[in-house]
């Protein structure tokens, strides 16, 4: 982990397990908050600087959002319980709103920076969630 306390945001060195759906062969990538914007990050890749997506912490902006991580993606993940885990989601800014991918999640070890994106198959999450506004 990275960080200049006086003037840049933390960054987080992330290894996808396999390569994102739609960005192979690209695992490495750097997660990078953005300043004054809560729970909001950049994922940029290692090898591509000109792959970047933006991606949001799950618990800040939805809270309600429990999805089910299979076994098998824990322990390729080396997730011991739920409180080893960051769940993220990539967004999509547009003209009519933001929309958030709540069907395919991001799930970080947060101790090791182990990560895989997730189809959640037999879960009715949508591809293309509305984002509301954060309540406080």
């Amino acid at each position: 982990m990275t960080s200049d306390v006086l003037t840049g945001p933390v960054t987080v060195d992330l290894s996808f397990v396999s390569p994102p759906p739609g960005l192979a062969p690209l695992t490495e990538f750097a997660l990078t908050e953005v300043p004054g914007a809560d729970g909001l990050f950049t994922l940029e890749s290692a090898d591509s600087r000109r792959t970047r997506l933006f991606v949001l912490d799950a618990s800040v902006y939805l809270p309600d959002y429990s999805p089910v991580i299979s076994d098998d993606h824990a322990a390729a993940l080396d997730l011991t319980g739920p409180e080893d885990a960051l769940l993220l989601v990539v967004t999509n800014p547009g003209e009519d709103g933001t929309t958030v991918n709540l069907m395919a999640p991001i799930v970080v070890n947060s101790g090791t920076g182990r990560c895989a994106q997730i189809i959640l198959d037999g879960q009715d999450w949508p591809l293309r969630a509305a984002l509301g506004a954060r309540s406080e």
